[in-house]
């Protein structure tokens, strides 16, 4: 009985899995077709990876993906340090409930809400300062960053818990100042959680739709717009082609993240040894 149970839960964890991905590969498959057709493979080719990189506009609107994704990345990590660091230090249960709250609110408030939202407010502050198109790369920035900072926030401040405080005390004692403390004994403690929250930053930002759709302007396009637009007309596989060369740096990124992690959980597991 517990044999029979254990092929049908393998069989039923392969269907889920052929279900999630099998329009992944379908799509990397027919970014190699030689020819137009995006139900017949007709060969394999190297045609319309050429195509896409010739392609001005989509290069363009790539670029700004990728500027835009690293600076968010950047700014929430050096924000969410900030904010996890004075989270720890808080000596109010009270406050920390209200804060841990507040940092909820944008990961589990609809992107379409929050879009909305984030649009009025920046057009109502381009009003007051009598500017019109207000709309762009940083107000994109700003919303990347407002969803983008609660990740941060939670993957660095179970590492600043699990952190030893008299390690840092110690440096103190013998004469580091508090910052030089900080960056000795704290960061190589919580790096990881830095580096997990940051990558989860880069992806959250390089391919979200809703919350950019609302805040962009028209002199700044990022690649889902961009690609959004091309599915009012005919998709071409060279659209498939840049859907895959995405999927493939998000993959890449979470195989960075996973070992970043597996390597931080056998680093505490040597010390506590």
């Amino acid at each position: 009985m517990k044999k029979k149970t254990s092929v049908l839960s393998k069989i039923y964890i392969a269907a889920i899995f052929i279900f999630l991905y099998a329009p992944i590969a379908v799509m990397t498959l027919f970014s190699f077709n030689s020819t137009t057709s995006t139900y017949t493979f007709g060969g394999f080719s190297l045609h319309w990876y050429e195509e896409m990189f010739s392609n001005e506009t989509a290069m363009k609107a790539l670029q700004n993906t990728f500027v835009l994704a690293v600076c968010a990345a950047v700014v929430a990590g050096i924000l969410g340090i900030l904010a996890a660091v004075g989270l720890f230090n808080s000596k109010s249960k009270l406050y920390k409930r209200s804060m841990m709250t507040v940092t909820n609110i944008p990961m589990m408030n609809p992107e379409i809400v929050t879009g909305i939202a984030m649009m009025l407010l920046f057009v109502f502050a381009g009003t007051l300062v009598n500017k019109s198109n207000v709309l762009g790369f940083w107000t994109l920035l700003i919303a990347h960053v407002t969803f983008a900072l609660p990740y941060v926030i939670l993957n660095v401040l179970p590492k600043l818990k699990q952190l030893d405080i008299h390690v840092y005390e110690a440096a103190q004692d013998l004469g580091c100042k508090p910052v030089k403390a900080f960056f000795k004994v704290v960061m190589p403690e919580i790096l990881s959680g830095i580096i997990t929250g940051c990558i989860m930053s880069f992806t959250l930002s390089l391919d979200d739709f809703i919350i950019s759709y609302f805040t962009n302007g028209p002199s700044y396009q990022t690649l889902p717009i961009y690609i959004f637009s091309m599915t009012k007309k005919r998709v071409k596989p060279d659209m498939y082609a840049l859907s895959t060369l995405m999927f493939a740096v998000i993959l890449i990124l979470l195989v960075i993240m996973n070992i970043a992690q597996n390597k931080a959980e056998r680093k505490g597991k040597s010390d506590k040894k």
